[in-house]
Order: C-alpha cells, then sequence, then structure tokens
C-alpha cells in the first residue's frame, strides 16, 4: 500500500521517522545531513533574560546548557520514535533517572521501585534518595499484585523497568499502570533493553520512559547520553527545574552520533532480535549450557506477556553454565568476536558475567521472597549477552569454540 502525505506531514512510517524526524536541510548550506553545532553562547537581543524562570518552549537560543539546535533535534527524533510529546536529552542514562526522580519526589514522598533494575538506578535508591527524605519500597514487580499491596497515600512515583536488567525478568506495564493511576501515583518505565522498538510504554499507560541513549539508540558504543520522554508540561519542567539548574545536558557531539545512530535503530534492532533468537536457540540446546533466559524462546518464564507485549524481542539473553566464575575467565581468553565486556546494544556482541552472590550484596537489596525470584532467573549467576549484528553463525561458531575449554558436567 501506497502511504500518500502532504509534505511535512507529521504522519509518517517508523523508518521514516527515523531518518527525518528532527531534522531538515541547513537553509544556509543546503546541507542534506544534520550538522553539529558546538557554540556554548548564541546572540542575543538586549534586554534578553538570562534567568531559568524565564525559560520556555520560545525561548530563543542562548546558552547551551539551556538548550541546543543540534540536541533538539535529537530530542524531536526520541519524541517521534517513542510517540511521546517531548523528550529531555541528558549526558548519560543515570542523569535522565536522576532528573526524573528529582523533578517528582520530595521530603516525605514515597517511591515504589522495581527490586530488580540497571545497578547504577538501585544503588542510588538505596541510598541516595533515602537520604533526602524519601521513603522507597523495592517490589517484583512481575506480578501487579505486589504493586497494589505497596501502594500508600504518598506514593508519587512507580518506577519499572523492563525487560529488567541484567535477568529479562518482564512487567505488564498495563497492568501497573492501571494500579498505580488508581492510587494518583505516575508511572516511569525504563524500556532501555526493548528500546523503542520493541515497547512504546507510553501506549500502555505509563507516564514517562527513561532510555539509556548510550545503547541501542546510538548503537555504535562510541557516545554516553540519556533522555526522559512524556507530556510537554512535564519535559518543560523537568528541563527547568533539574536539567538546566543541575547542568547534567547532552554535548553536542554526542547529540550528533546519537542521533546518527537512531536513523538505523529500526533495522538494527530487526537484525539484533535474528542474530539474538539464533543465537539463544543455540545456547538452549548446547550440552555445557545450564539455562538460557530469552523473551522470544518459548522457554521463558514470561514469553506470552512477551508475545503480547514486546514488538521485538530485541538482543538480550542471559545463559548459564556450571560453576560460571570459573567459565567466564575461560570465555573472556578464548572469545575472538564477541567481547568480553561491560554495555550492551552496541553493533558488536559483548558479554560479561554476572555472580548472583555479589549483585545481591552490592546493587540488590532484597527480602528473601524477592531473592528466590532473582535467583529464579539467575541462578547462582549469568552471563548476560549483547548479541550485535555480527553473522549469527559466526558468534555460535565463537560461542562452541569458548564453551568447548569449559569442564564439562553431568548432562542435562
Amino acid at each position: 500500500m501506497i502511504r500518500v502525505t502532504e509534505k511535512n506531514t507529521p504522519h509518517r512510517g517508523l523508518m521514516t521517522d527515523a531518518v527525518h524526524a528532527g531534522e531538515t536541510p541547513d537553509p544556509v548550506t543546503r546541507a542534506s545531513a544534520p550538522g553539529i553545532v558546538t557554540s556554548t553562547t548564541f546572540l542575543a537581543d538586549a534586554g534578553a533574560s538570562f534567568s531559568a524562570e524565564d525559560f520556555g518552549d520560545a525561548t530563543p537560543y542562548l546558552y547551551s546548557r539551556w538548550k541546543n539546535p543540534t540536541v533538539d533535534q535529537l530530542e524531536q527524533k526520541l519524541a517521534a520514535l517513542e510517540g511521546a510529546e517531548a523528550a529531555v536529552a541528558f549526558g548519560s542514562g543515570m542523569a535522565a533517572v536522576t532528573a526524573l526522580l528529582l523533578y517528582n519526589l520530595s521530603a516525605g514522598d514515597h517511591l515504589v521501585i522495581s527490586d530488580v533494575s540497571y545497578a547504577a538506578t538501585a544503588e542510588m535508591t538505596n541510598e541516595l534518595i533515602p537520604r533526602l527524605g524519601i521513603s522507597v519500597t523495592k517490589v517484583d514487580m512481575s506480578d501487579p499484585e505486589n504493586l497494589r499491596d505497596a501502594l500508600r497515600p504518598n506514593t508519587r512515583l512507580v518506577y519499572a523497568e523492563t525487560p529488567a536488567n541484567p535477568i529479562l525478568r518482564l512487567t505488564d506495564i498495563e497492568a501497573v499502570a492501571g494500579i498505580a493511576h488508581e492510587n494518583g501515583s505516575k508511572v516511569a518505565v525504563d524500556a532501555t533493553f526493548a528500546s523503542p522498538i520493541g515497547i512504546h510504554p507510553l501506549e500502555l499507560g505509563a507516564d514517562y520512559v527513561i532510555h539509556s541513549l548510550t545503547k541501542y539508540i546510538c548503537g555504535h558504543g562510541d557516545a554516553i547520553g540519556g533522555a526522559v520522554l512524556g507530556n510537554r508540561k512535564d519535559m518543560a519542567g523537568i528541563r527547568k527545574e533539574v536539567e538546566i539548574r543541575t547542568g547534567g545536558i547532552l554535548s553536542p557531539f554526542n547529540a550528533w552520533l546519537i542521533q546518527r545512530g537512531a536513523s538505523t535503530l529500526p533495522l538494527r534492532m530487526k537484525a539484533h532480535e535474528t542474530g539474538a533468537l539464533a543465537v539463544a536457540k543455540f545456547l538452549e540446546d548446547h550440552p555445557k549450557v545450564t539455562r538460557v533466559v530469552y523473551p522470544g524462546l518459548a522457554s521463558h518464564p514470561q514469553h506470552a506477556l512477551a508475545a503480547r507485549q514486546l514488538k521485538n524481542f530485541s538482543g538480550m539473553l542471559t545463559f548459564q553454565v556450571a560453576d560460571g566464575a570459573n567459565a567466564a575467565k575461560i570465555l573472556a581468553d578464548r572469545l575472538s568476536i564477541i567481547h568480553y565486556a561491560v554495555s550492551l546494544g552496541h553493533v558488536r556482541s559483548l558479554v560479561f558475567y554476572l555472580p548472583t552472590d555479589e549483585m545481591l550484596r552490592t546493587s540488590f537489596r532484597m527480602t528473601p521472597a524477592q531473592e528466590r525470584s532473582y535467583r529464579a532467573f539467575a541462578g547462582d549467576g549469568i552471563f548476560r549477552l549483547s548479541v550485535g549484528l555480527e553473522d549469527p553463525e559466526d558468534l555460535c561458531a565463537d560461542l562452541e569454540y569458548a564453551l568447548a575449554g569449559v569442564p564439562s558436567t553431568t548432562p542435562r
């Protein structure tokens, strides 16, 4: 079917938005590709205000901590991809998380957050946020009823992460949002693992979406950034009250790199998903692998929810082998295509071992029941594998060679 549109129409397909949203040819040079505006300051009219109190959408470019043309382009593209009214970009994913929490929470408020989330988010809500007089309750959000039991009259924000880093446990966003909104609480979802191609939390009832732009949206492992997306009013408040005043801004060069990466996001996510499914099936059949967790596999404990909620199963999977700590040393030495390194969502495949006891000691503070839920997905430890864009056959061969060095265990 041919989609007939007028020039500048907003009704475009996802791949078209990935390429064109936020971008127009340069009116002076007529350059087709977007440029980088690195200037920290801009010419101002006499009498222009230099206070964030007067900042608004119509405020002209004045100083790049307030807003910058290159960052603006990226924010417009992100909003189009996520189906949001607006986006605010930050210097890192954690700067985005921090801004969201500071904007929504004050002393005396209550936060409910998933008991499994990105390690830095978990650690911040273990220590820093409670020191500000904000009470925090951590719940296993794979069961929405756990959230209902945790809510209080002063619960201002419910924060979920799906798929959860690192164990790939899922949260039913629609169910969680319904329960939270009944209580008058707002809902934020970190959807970094899924990307905007895999899930649109705002369509499912969330009020905010958080992305580490460093990961899939940039996609090339060469720029750090973060973003919060939602309605225009809240995004304006986050920009004015937190970003401008705390200064966690994204550099124009990193914005340009991430914007370039975002233009191929739909195509890359298809390839990530295809590669991850092939690798997951290979590992699931390997005699030295005791378990594989991937939302696209029927063996995932929440595969039905994954099939209903995710439009793309992404490139993230975990696998377990006997004596994972020693196996990690062998894999780090024998892998040649897959890099033994942290992070995820890059064009190259990355793997890293996460021992459960260490994660529970450092990042996740859990009740015994929550620990059991964590171990149900992670066992004694997991290899978190971010499948890149290499040929799946080459990745499987690399893993085959590396696993050949791991001592045999009793067959499954």
